[in-house]
């Protein structure tokens, strides 16, 4: 009939918008040219109104060569649901889920020693378990390779990046077919001095060919003198980062921190506000002290400020007798509700859906980035 004839013409056009996308920046004029088509069509009909296409064809823009797009504004806006489900089935992105669809990520708890080979082979079997629960990604704590036992240990063990440890962890996402976030690895870092090793603590974002999608070195390092606790300079043997760091994936747009970083909450809202952040991703190696006063409300804080998800590996138990981590990997919706949560020294995975419909649809009802008033306090004079 007449509606099924303008479905299929209108699920014909998404996919050639689709195809655009994996197309040179050449094809970004072919893409909204297809957009601005499927605005025109909708004029008159009670299908799809022409305003569901506004969030939509605003949201095309240009990054690093192709055309990412956002349809949630429209497809929300819509009136049809017969329609609004058939053009959720359609992949609009290379990487990025579709509107509507659910991703899983999974975090991994994990107590990592002084021995790479022990580590990789907990690593490989927390691989295996988020594969068995059908994680898209899966997310493992800061210190994941290796834990030092003496003062610069962990930085005598630093790689780069193209070398042999980090090839065995994009390996093993190529095996598994599934993007992995390697939440802190020693990587090596320019000397100052020549017998005096140096590192950066990289986030290392793996895609499920094995590639490395993006990386972060770490921008807050951790020296503090804890009442009545341990006294902890990272920054004697770590170099601190210069860059935020925004990718896309399987189950959104990803924020990619490490541990320490959760104190500071103006790189996150950076993360969101500027980069349009989804999911904020911040493996850690929390102190016991600290962890059992602040992991929790932290954690919580950034996803409801930033109506983000907070995804939250963390290292647990006893490393050796000089260092003990806190645990209690964490899932956090945007809501700040708690979704997924491995408590105390437990190890292995725990998992939650990813829903941006939910996302998107929390940020539409309550538009804090339009409510924002930067102009008046995000300026400093330090």
């Amino acid at each position: 009939d007449a509606r099924g004839r303008e479905l299929m013409r209108w699920g014909d056009s998404f996919r050639a918008a689709r195809a655009a996308l994996s197309c040179p920046a050449a094809s970004t004029a072919r893409a909204r040219a297809l957009f601005a088509g499927l605005a025109t069509s909708a004029k008159g009909t009670t299908e799809l109104p022409p305003a569901a296409l506004s969030g939509s064809v605003a949201a095309c823009s240009s990054a690093t060569g192709k055309l990412r797009l956002s349809l949630a504004t429209g497809l929300r806006s819509s009136r049809s649901p017969p329609l609004r489900s058939r053009i959720r089935g359609l992949d609009m992105s290379t990487s990025a889920p579709a509107a509507g669809a659910k991703r899983r990520v999974g975090v991994g708890q994990m107590t990592a020693v002084t021995d790479l080979e022990q580590n990789f082979q907990t690593c490989q079997a927390l691989v295996k378990e988020a594969v068995q629960k059908r994680c898209d990604l899966l997310s493992l704590p800061e210190c994941f390779s290796f834990i030092g036992y003496v003062d610069g240990e962990a930085a005598s063990k630093a790689t780069d990046l193209s070398g042999d440890i980090m090839a065995r962890y994009r390996q093993l996402a190529k095996d598994h077919g599934i993007w992995l976030s390697l939440g802190g690895f020693q990587e090596t870092a320019p000397r100052f001095e020549e017998d005096v090793p140096r590192m950066y603590n990289t986030h290392v974002i793996i895609d499920s060919e094995g590639e490395i999608n993006a990386s972060y070195r770490k921008l807050h390092l951790f020296d503090v003198d804890i009442p009545n606790g341990t006294r902890h300079l990272e920054s004697k043997r770590t170099e601190a980062g210069k860059d935020v760091c925004v990718t896309d994936s399987p189950v959104g747009r990803l924020g990619v921190t490490i541990c320490y970083d959760v104190r500071f909450p103006e790189l996150y809202q950076r993360l969101r506000f500027d980069h349009g952040a989804e999911v904020l991703l911040m493996p850690s190696a929390f102190m016991v002290r600290t962890g059992e006063a602040h992991w929790e409300v932290l954690m919580r804080a950034r996803a409801i400020e930033c109506q983000c998800y907070v995804v939250a590996a963390a290292q647990t138990g006893k490393h050796h007798d000089k260092r003990e981590s806190y645990g209690d990997s964490i899932i956090i919706d945007p809501w700040g509700t708690v979704v997924a949560r491995m408590e105390g020294e437990k190890k292995g995975v725990v998992c939650a859906d990813i829903d941006l419909e939910f996302l998107h649809s929390l940020r539409l009802r309550m538009p804090i980035d339009k409510h924002r008033r930067p102009e008046v306090y995000c300026q400093t004079d330090r």
